[in-house]
């Protein structure tokens, strides 16, 4: 019997890639999928599941709920690939903004119980910052980062997200957004498009929301990581406990250093990720960061790419 392992790199999907329906065809075919949604609903105290299950996409869309949604989707693809999949071995993992609790719970970082109560608090946090400013974000596409960084200075606006080259994501006041828009092109820029998020995440606009996520993380008890965690803020590997705490803290107002982050791993020399959760996001930013194309990405959201990444495995 074949004792191969197949070394991979976990990837998790962050905020904006939930899709009501999303984990049903699991849970319809996987135990350890339904494992998951129901520990999720006792730890929570409410039926989560219904809502990502069934909707409406107004309300699974609302950051206290798509948050600890894509957290639980996340981590039950994972508990079904490594029953599927007994030789996959994780040896590294970052999420996109939220998918970084996601990762850090795979690691072994927090529990699954910590871990999904930290979550659900840090969308409620997050929901009320939104409440009470005026917040917005638009990706800048096409553009140099000098030239973006630059207008965000003018505009008095912050840059959330390095996503990869080409797309640059700015947060702040709706009006300083809705005047970065506006200026894109003539700063070089092929096109500035407002999102459709509730406030400006990852800006100063989020500074009540980190106090009070900092304060959740420092009563929490937080472990080493089983296997490497590269976090956004810092764009670094992080396993001691207290660095753990201030980096997912600062995150909550910082910037969100994925493209680093990635060349980071693949700088490491690893050639197989797996994303797992909706929309192949992250999929599709390797494949701007990754301009050789060295590197393998298995993108896993449902069961029929649960079952395809299986058979790839398997060999």
């Amino acid at each position: 019997m074949s004792t191969r392992t197949h070394e991979a790199v976990l990837l998790f999907a962050g905020q904006g890639a939930q899709r009501v329906g999303m984990g049903r065809d699991l849970v319809e075919a996987f135990p350890a999928a339904t494992t998951a949604f129901k520990k999720a609903d006792a730890v929570l105290g409410r039926s989560l599941s219904s809502i990502i299950f069934e909707g409406p996409e107004e309300e699974l869309t609302k950051t206290a709920n798509c948050q600890p949604a894509l957290f639980v989707h996340g981590l039950a693809l994972l508990d079904v690939l490594r029953d599927e999949v007994p030789s996959l071995q994780p040896v590294a993992a970052a999420g996109l903004s939220l998918g970084e609790m996601t990762a850090h719970t795979a690691a072994g970082t927090f529990d699954f119980e910590n871990g999904l109560r930290l979550v659900a608090q840090r969308g409620a946090f997050m929901d009320e910052a939104c409440e009470i400013t005026d917040g917005a974000m638009a990706a800048m596409i096409g553009g140099e980062e000098e030239a973006v960084r630059g207008l965000a200075e003018d505009c008095e606006v912050e840059v959330a997200n390095f996503n990869a080259p080409g797309q640059i994501v700015l947060s702040g006041s709706s009006e300083g957004i809705d005047r970065a828009v506006s200026l894109a092109k003539e700063r070089g820029i092929r096109m500035g498009r407002k999102l459709k998020v509730a406030g400006a995440y990852h800006s100063r606009l989020m500074a009540g929301a980190q106090e009070k996520l900092g304060e959740a993380l420092a009563g929490t008890g937080v472990g080493v990581p089983r296997f490497p965690v590269i976090c956004n803020y810092a764009a670094e590997e992080v396993s001691d406990p207290a660095r753990i705490r201030e980096t997912l803290t600062s995150q909550v107002t910082g910037s969100v250093r994925w493209e680093e982050s990635m060349r980071l791993l693949l700088g490491r020399g690893h050639r197989l990720f797996i994303e797992l959760g909706p929309g192949k996001v992250l999929t599709g930013l390797m494949g701007r960061i990754d301009s050789g194309k060295t590197a393998e990405v298995l993108a896993v959201e449902d069961r029929e790419s649960l079952e395809s990444a299986v058979v790839h495995l398997r060999g």
